[in-house]
């Protein structure tokens, strides 16, 4: 029974799945965004919002890093510059968004070899980021 089993195992040794996971959020950072098969993006989501989040909350008002944070962080990716850039460049982005950082497009084509459904996974942008939802005006009944 795969009772409390969450996650996707890809068949894939833990060691193996915990770095697909680390160069997958890397080359997110790195890039912006990534195309990659839906089951990969919808994995590597969540892995990479709790990375912004924790280096949202590594920042404070002076421009210092929370060395904890950027530790925590350094030891999930693989390389220091772009931690530099999640710390520096990223996360300032997203300071008054409480979470939902990423987007998940679904694309029509398939990868050739096993028909894979294929997705890119990319930041949110400035343009993309919309407060909150808005009501219209609502119009008096003529009656």
């Amino acid at each position: 029974m795969r009772h409390r089993n969450a996650g996707r195992k890809f068949k894939r040794t833990p060691a193996h799945r915990q770095m697909l996971l680390r160069n997958l959020a890397t080359a997110l950072f790195e890039h912006g965004t990534i195309q990659t098969t839906l089951a990969k993006a919808k994995e590597v989501q969540p892995f990479a919002e709790k990375l912004i989040t924790l280096a949202k909350h590594g920042v404070n008002d002076e421009g210092r890093l929370n060395l904890n944070n950027f530790r925590r962080v350094l030891a999930v990716l693989t390389q220091k510059k772009i931690a530099y850039k999640l710390f520096h460049e990223i996360a300032p982005r997203f300071n008054d968004r409480p979470g939902g950082y990423t987007r998940i497009f679904k694309l029509m084509k398939v990868r050739q070899g096993d028909a894979a459904p294929m997705a890119v996974l990319s930041l949110l942008t400035e343009k993309d980021q919309v407060k909150s939802p808005t009501r219209p005006a609502v119009v008096p009944a003529e009656a």
